[in-house]
């Protein structure tokens, strides 16, 4: 839903009065008086306009409903003055609730903005390249009713391992960022130290449990290319990854997937098989339930070129464009988070330097 704009809005007041003016000047004045609807034209203006702009409005339709008295040939009557008396008050109350309204507009972009960049505090910057995979993220607000959100990424890098997290923490605001910070940090104290990826899941479940209520989870997908040519997956009621090949042909890795973390349950972990030069793209809900305007979700299926094309950085931002293309006036429902990797035939493994940290050691707690 777009919203108007200061020159939609004067256009609308200004047409407002000058359609009742003219109305009130051919209607007989015995038969009935439109100059107390005049008032409606600051009131459409308050909708939108600024209190300044807004009372012009009023200053206008209060002018038009004195001038109505002569036209109507009972400027000297005490109704007529009645009408000047509404036309009046019902200005001033539309340039007072202008005044509210942009007042607490300034404030919602004020929080916006704040919370816009504890967004961006909390999710981290990923490397371009880990061992054999090229790696590119992306997160995108949804435009309504969905400013912040709880989707969130991040990679895990040292010596031992290579480990991906995608996620999306139920609900929305400070307290879903607030939540997806604590996902991060118990994914990158569980991927430093547990073996297996199974165990990982489990390690952030059991952390998450005491700081989620009973109606809070986070369902995320979990990915360990440590060994690239063996990948191991945990879907923790995620969507599942689409994996496209060179030639363009895809599919969904769909394994059986688990109850999401902080639930208290357990995991389990499936190896699937890609190949050099494969990409898989992990996502949000956002992405696949971005409805077009019949009603019907994104077919992930009709990504793959748009995953193909060029290296990941580019592909995942056309990605977001094709997502949005689909969507009813490009407004996303929800936030989308993308993490795009590719299966690359050569890398180069870690081999860490003198005073060189694990790359998720280095990242701002």
């Amino acid at each position: 839903m777009r919203v108007p704009s200061d020159r939609t809005g004067a256009a609308a007041a200004g047409l407002t009065l000058a359609v009742l003016a003219v109305a009130d000047i051919v209607t007989p004045s015995d038969l009935v008086a439109l100059s107390p609807l005049f008032a409606l034209s600051p009131v459409v203006a308050a909708a939108v306009l600024p209190a300044r702009a807004t009372a012009a409005f009023a200053a206008s339709a209060l002018l038009a409903a004195v001038v109505s008295g002569w036209w109507n040939g009972n400027a000297d009557t005490a109704q007529h003055l009645v009408r000047i008396l509404d036309v009046a008050v019902m200005g001033a109350a539309a340039v007072a609730v202008a005044a509210f309204r942009v007042r607490r507009e300034q404030q919602v972009q004020r929080l916006t903005l704040l919370a816009d960049v504890a967004q961006r505090a909390v999710l981290p910057v990923l490397p371009a390249h880990a061992r054999r995979v090229d790696i590119a993220a992306r997160y995108q607000s949804a435009v309504v009713d969905a400013v912040i959100g709880g989707d969130l990424y991040d990679c895990y890098h040292s010596r031992d391992h290579t480990r991906f997290l995608l996620g999306d923490v139920r609900g929305k605001g400070i307290e879903a960022i607030e939540q997806a910070a604590r996902v991060i940090r118990a994914f990158r104290q569980a991927a430093a130290v547990q073996g297996d990826l199974r165990d990982v899941a489990e390690d952030m479940d059991s952390y998450l449990q005491p700081f989620f209520d009973e109606e809070e989870f986070v369902t995320a997908v979990l990915l360990d290319t440590t060994d690239a040519d063996r990948p191991v997956l945990v879907s923790a009621g995620h969507p599942p990854p689409l994996l496209v090949r060179p030639d363009g042909s895809c599919e969904l890795v769909e394994v059986p997937a688990d109850l999401p973390l902080g639930l208290g349950l357990g995991f389990s972990q499936h190896a699937f098989t890609w190949q050099p030069g494969d990409r898989l793209l992990l996502y949000t809900d956002g992405l696949s339930e971005a409805r077009d305007e019949a009603g019907d979700f994104l077919d992930l299926r009709t990504l793959a070129p748009v995953v193909r094309a060029g290296a990941v950085h580019d592909a995942v931002d056309r990605v977001l464009e094709a997502v949005s293309a689909h969507a009813v006036d490009g407004f996303l429902g929800d936030d989308v988070a993308l993490m795009l990797l590719e299966h690359t035939a050569t890398g180069q493994e870690y081999l860490p330097r003198q005073g060189q940290h694990d790359w998720a050691t280095s990242l701002p707690r």
